[in-house]
């Protein structure tokens, strides 16, 4: 592995992350890319179970007014992180999974009686409420998060960058190029996002994590350079 191995992360890591990184001489850049704030929002038509698929979702929610009376519903999340959140403030959660498809998969086969509100942002894909319209599930959506997009130019040369969603790699993208560096990605709609845009040598620099968290990302690249 060379000395001067840097990285660029769309976002800002914890000191721990930074620190795992740099013990395995990998320099790391920092910029986040994008901006998230809580939206003002009115709970109301509240259904019987709810639906989170970010933390952020849930960091808003929890800033309600009502938040003991949501604590009483039954939860479904996107995200081991989410869960996490959502167990430590008294929520219960029936089921998790890693990605919003397979989420809203469950859902269809095995809670399609069930009705559902779910907790949104402004940014978010189409895929979950898409795939529960199509298959009659009963739900209403609130967006209670704001998603800014906070573009700007990378002049250092990195070797690698991590993207953590489609919003900063489109942020990315609005001051910067790629050229041939490699792109680790948190999930497959991150993933997703750069095959759009990137030709077919280019796509091959895709390395998405085994499992979708910022740790895990953080290992494949030490895997990645310590090879």
């Amino acid at each position: 592995m060379s000395d001067k191995t840097t990285i660029l992360s769309t976002k800002t890591l914890s000191t721990l992350q930074k620190q795992v990184l740099l013990d395995e001489a990998i320099q790391v850049i920092e910029a986040d890319f994008i901006k998230t704030e809580n939206a003002s929002f009115e709970i109301k038509n509240l259904n019987k179970n709810l639906i989170f698929t970010s933390q952020n979702a849930v960091l808003s929610i929890l800033q309600h007014p009502t938040i003991d009376q949501l604590k009483q519903k039954i939860v479904f999340c996107v995200g081991l992180k989410t869960k996490e959140l959502l167990n430590e403030n008294g929520f219960t959660v029936e089921a998790y999974t890693g990605y919003a498809e397979d989420l809203a998969e469950i859902i269809t086969l095995v809670y399609s009686d069930e009705s559902f509100t779910f907790f949104s942002g402004n940014l978010r894909r189409d895929t979950l409420p898409e795939m529960l319209s199509e298959n009659e599930i009963t739900f209403n959506e609130i967006k209670v998060y704001d998603t800014t997009l906070t573009p700007q130019k990378i002049s250092e040369k990195v070797d690698g960058i991590l993207f953590f969603s489609p919003s900063a790699v489109t942020s990315y993208l609005k001051k910067n190029t790629l050229t041939n560096e490699k792109l680790f990605c948190i999930g497959n709609t991150t993933a997703d996002s750069l095959r759009a845009v990137l030709s077919e040598t280019k796509i091959k620099n895709i390395k998405t994590a085994y499992q979708p968290s910022v740790d895990n990302v953080i290992e494949q690249v030490i895997e990645y350079y310590n090879k």
